[in-house]
């Protein structure tokens, strides 16, 4: 029995993980849409039917409340046909369960009147309707196999009916995803025409095209030079040395004598 129901209750356990970033996000956009000027739009208030539909909800968990702990209180565990660490462990899990229904589930029920369509409080509702879920169905197994019929009977019926309020409250948790996703598209659309409205309008950009040509410069030539070359002298002279062209001596003549 708590298979196939934990089997029926994974498509809920898929929701509730994806709305755990909705709040954050709402969050975020509320505070963009805050920071805006007063003349912005005010959140809707509450619709009347969404009220009514968890006012009922909470109302009949407060029934089952009220019926688990009755029946808790006349479970005889100590009459168990089982042993000891048995005994000692669903009394201990009876007194978590109690501890929670009288302290830590009204609490929750009182914060989500005052704000009914609180994602995180609903969520909060519904993680600890889970967390007695958890704990409440092995005491029903042991009541079944140990206990009194009549024990079992009555503890059975408080697990279906928690299962039914935890289910009934993943409803509305869907139900309230799609309406606040859709406040949340609301509250973008609202931020970029503030944003739009607060920026100043960006100066259109001139291109100005000059067609008229430069006038041209006169190009100057450059006048070709010629290079002269010093001549060079056809003798060269050490300096410090001085050099004399000598005829060669010529030969005396002897006359014969007469």
């Amino acid at each position: 029995m708590l298979n196939s129901t934990n089997e029926f209750m994974k498509p809920y356990s898929i929701c509730v993980r994806r709305l755990c970033f909705l709040p954050f996000l709402l969050a975020a956009a509320t505070a963009q849409v805050a920071s805006a000027p007063a003349s912005a739009a005010k959140a809707p208030p509450v619709p009347y039917s969404s009220v009514s539909q968890l006012n009922l909800m909470l109302s009949q968990l407060e029934q089952v409340s009220q019926a688990t702990q009755a029946d808790l209180a006349k479970l005889r565990i100590d009459k168990w046909k089982t042993d000891s660490n048995t005994k000692r462990g669903t009394e201990s899990d009876v007194e978590s369960i109690q501890r929670n229904l009288q302290m830590a589930l009204p609490e929750i029920l009182g914060q989500l009147r005052a704000s009914p369509e609180n994602i995180a409080l609903t969520f909060k509702l519904y993680h600890n309707l889970d967390a007695l879920y958890d704990v409440l169905g092995p005491v029903v197994e042991s009541a079944g196999a140990f206990g009194p019929k009549d024990e079992f009977q009555s503890m059975e019926n408080d697990f279906t009916a928690l299962e039914r309020s935890r289910r009934d409250l993943a409803d509305r948790m869907e139900s309230l995803a799609g309406a606040k996703e859709g406040e949340l598209t609301q509250l973008r659309g609202q931020v970029r025409q503030l944003q739009a409205a607060a920026a100043p309008p960006t100066p259109a950009k001139k291109v100005v095209v000059d067609d008229t040509e430069p006038e041209k410069k006169p190009v100057k030539k450059k006048s070709a030079t010629k290079s002269t070359k010093p001549s060079t002298p056809a003798t060269t002279q050490k300096s410090g040395s001085n050099t004399t062209s000598q005829q060669p001596a010529q030969p005396t003549q002897t006359q014969p004598q007469q």
